[in-house]
């Protein structure tokens, strides 16, 4: 390779509770001219049709969790995956490889100074372990509440088994490098962001 070719981009993972506002923060952080994976897309993009992981799936719990056309039908694999917890490790052990696999291949074609890898189980999931540096969006617990009830328009009882199944707060935190308390309004979140990507890009590596 010569010289005068693009440095690979460090990555950055964004993450943070339901209604924390990542997926606003990763919008602003493209409007930046960032690249950005979502691992959300990934595993979207790992079971679909006339991939592996869809014919593996259907072979394992039948045709109930295949829509008429062949999609993969969510709702029905939620439920049952939500019910057997082995059945849910069984998912998870052949789509958390494959979904990391996905993200790299997407994250190898960044060509933006630093790349973003946007999920809401970057700590549960260990895809943390491909990022240099963690950004936290966090946000007191009662808005995330009223936030996600506003959004979503499910009940209090949901979000709280929700925020149950994501890694607790806590854990988030002692993993961030950077926080951002997203508890006001989108410019304060925008102004913060791009505070954020003038540091990152003086960054090399993610590091200082």
């Amino acid at each position: 390779m010569s010289t005068s070719s693009v440095p690979t981009p460090w990555i950055l993972g964004l993450t943070g509770g339901i209604g924390s506002g990542k997926s606003a923060a990763a919008q602003h952080f493209i409007d930046l001219g960032i690249d950005a994976v979502d691992a959300d897309h990934a595993a979207r993009w790992v079971v679909e049709p006339g991939r592996p992981a869809l014919a593996r799936i259907a072979e394992h719990f039948g045709d109930r969790v295949l829509l008429p056309d062949g999609q993969l039908d969510r709702s029905a694999l939620r439920k049952l995956i939500f019910e057997v917890p082995e059945e849910r490790r069984w998912l998870e052990a052949l789509l958390h490889p494959l979904i990391a696999e996905e993200i790299r291949s997407h994250l190898a074609r960044a060509r933006s100074p630093y790349a973003i890898l946007v999920s809401p189980l970057l700590i549960e999931s260990g895809q943390y372990s491909m990022t240099q540096r963690i950004l936290v969006i966090d946000v007191p617990q009662s808005l995330q509440i009223e936030r996600t009830l506003q959004r979503d328009g499910i009940s209090e009882q949901q979000v709280q088994a929700i925020l149950k199944a994501q890694s607790s707060r806590e854990d988030r935190l002692n993993h961030a490098d950077d926080v951002l308390v997203n508890d006001r309004d989108l410019a304060w979140l925008h102004s913060e962001v791009e505070r954020l990507h003038h540091f990152y890009l003086t960054l090399r590596g993610g590091r200082s």
